[in-house]
């Protein structure tokens, strides 16, 4: 039996804080828990819900080296967020300038799933569940 209960949160260091905070928040909804400047680091930690559960913290660090993300770079992958209706949450996005990549479907569930990325070009995946 595995003493892992579940994912806690998922860290993203970010290059421009003030952008990438727009974009978690505004263009894709989710909510500040609480937001901390370090000055001994001079970076900021913002927590993120997303529905309602603290699952995200972003950073910001002075000059932090950029991580190769495509193509299928060795590491952690995308982030994917669950969607119930993916058209509607593509149709947001673009409306938002948000660039979607063409809609495919999991061989192994038959469940649709587009990408696209954040402001530094950190995947992301929105399924439908």
């Amino acid at each position: 039996m595995s003493l892992l209960k579940a994912i806690h949160h998922v860290a993203i260091i970010c290059a421009d804080y003030e952008r990438s905070k727009q974009f978690y928040t505004e263009t894709l909804g989710l909510t500040i828990v609480q937001e901390t400047y370090r000055a001994e680091r001079q970076s900021y930690k913002l927590d993120l819900a997303v529905n309602g559960h603290y699952q995200i913290e972003l950073f910001s660090f002075p000059n932090p080296p950029a991580r190769p993300s495509k193509p299928e770079a060795l590491g952690l992958r995308h982030l994917a967020f669950a969607v119930t209706d993916i058209d509607a949450a593509i149709a947001d996005l673009n409306s938002k300038g948000v660039e979607t990549e063409p809609v495919r479907i999991d061989d192994l569930t038959g469940k649709r799933f587009t990408f696209f990325a954040d402001p530094d070009g950190l995947p992301l995946e929105l399924y439908a569940v």
